[in-house]
């Protein structure tokens, strides 16, 4: 049953299919989601995505599909340790040397969109709803 048969129609709604449409989540494929140990599809909030997936120019030693490697196995260490919301890892996003900063992320598992009740996780800022 849908959203719409349980609720009615909404008076306005921002579906997941819209907001990977304008750029504002990104869908990770779901081949890279079964590496990393998951069964859902996975999304990344545009803001996350830019900060923390994508390497910042000149920033050596970093690759995309490293550091979102390390976004998910970090997220899926905490779900095995029953920490389920929030999740925190280290990102380089400079070449100073030291430990690069801890930053803290949210994990929200929800249906895909409106009409597509399959479970999706969502990882997005603290400050992101």
């Amino acid at each position: 049953m849908s959203i719409t048969e349980l609720f009615g129609e909404p008076i306005y709604a921002y579906t997941r299919k819209q907001a990977v449409e304008d750029g504002e989540q990104v869908e990770i494929p779901m081949e890279t989601c079964r590496e990393a140990g998951f069964k859902f599809l996975i999304y990344l909030t545009r803001t996350v995505w830019n900060i923390y997936v994508e390497v910042p120019p000149g920033v050596i030693g970093q690759d995309k599909s490293g550091r979102l490697a390390d976004v998910l196995w970090m997220l899926r260490c905490q779900i095995r340790e029953g920490q389920t919301n929030f999740f925190s890892l280290h990102v380089r996003n400079d070449n100073r040397d030291r430990t690069p900063p801890l930053v803290t992320l949210k994990a929200v598992c929800g249906p895909k969109d409106m009409d597509d009740p399959e479970p999706t996780i969502t990882i997005m800022l603290t400050t992101e709803d």
